[in-house]
């Protein structure tokens, strides 16, 4: 018998290991995620508490078409890339990205390991740019990710309406 699981505990979170990953398109974005939400079985959304070493990044630029997230530091310093813009962020600071905003990655600038907890939706379908590396993926439920170079999207002619 499955029992589901409401309350993870601080001792719990502190002694789980993370799993250790880094970024399909960049791999200096590599980071220890420990999935909470998983652990309590939320679908609606992740939330992750994530710790990033010096000179390594949260994740390759990009921004979402259709899901939106968020980032609180809890613990170190670093580098937000927002849109063409630099913004020094320290623990206590929160960032916002909005579907279908603008770019956004995280670089850990600071001495110390960067710890964030870090919220995103887990909506069935997702479109997702890549800006630096001219890259999209779409993401559509029961079916695997596509990964397509922004030169080769093209609009499709819709038929003419009668």
């Amino acid at each position: 018998m499955t029992t589901i699981k409401y309350l993870v505990t601080a001792d719990e979170i502190r002694e789980m290991e993370g799993l250790h990953k880094s970024h399909f398109l960049n791999s200096n974005a590599v980071r220890s995620n420990k999935s909470l939400g998983d652990l309590a079985g939320i679908t609606g959304f992740g939330i992750h508490i994530i710790e990033v070493q010096s000179g390594h990044e949260t994740t390759e630029l990009h921004v979402h078409h259709h899901e939106d997230e968020c980032v609180y530091v809890l613990s170190g310093s670093a580098t937000a890339t927002i849109g063409d813009e630099k913004f020094a962020i320290n623990a206590g600071d929160f960032i916002g990205y909005r579907k279908g905003g603008l770019a956004h990655s995280i670089v850990n600038t600071g001495t110390e390991p960067l710890r964030c907890i870090v919220v995103g939706e887990r909506l069935p379908h997702d479109v997702v740019d890549y800006p630096n590396v001219n890259k999209r993926l779409f993401r559509n439920a029961g079916l695997k990710p596509n990964l397509a170079d922004h030169q080769d999207i093209v609009e499709p002619v819709m038929g003419a309406k009668k």
